[in-house]
């Protein structure tokens, strides 16, 4: 597992769950309508439809930003994350970290 971990406090203190084997082809990937958990998204919206562009950008950065390796796997497709990838609002830890994965495997230019 690589994760990335920040000196302080705040989210930036938190790690960044980046699992090696989210790539893997042989972990189920959720699709269609999703509940974050509440550790993901402990208030206000919790439902998404990853088959819609927009709740799939809103829910890849919640999970990017506060998912476990556990989330990440079920609720992180990578081919849909690189088609993603320059429309996501994430914080620049969070980017790098994912950043550093993708480029590592060939999968961002």
């Amino acid at each position: 597992m690589a994760t990335t971990k920040r000196a302080g406090l705040g989210p930036t203190a938190r790690p960044v769950a980046v699992p090696d084997d989210v790539d893997d082809l042989s972990i189920s990937k959720a699709a269609g309508r999703v509940v974050l958990p509440p550790h993901v998204r402990w208030s206000g919206r919790t439902e998404y439809d990853l088959s819609d562009r927009m709740d799939r950008i809103s829910a890849y950065e919640q999970v990017l930003t506060e998912g476990t390796d556990d989330d990440v796997r079920y609720l992180i497709d990578v081919d849909q994350l690189v088609d993603l990838w320059d429309e996501l609002v994430l914080s620049p830890h969070v980017r790098a970290g994912w950043d550093e994965w993708l480029r590592g495997r060939g999968r961002l230019a």
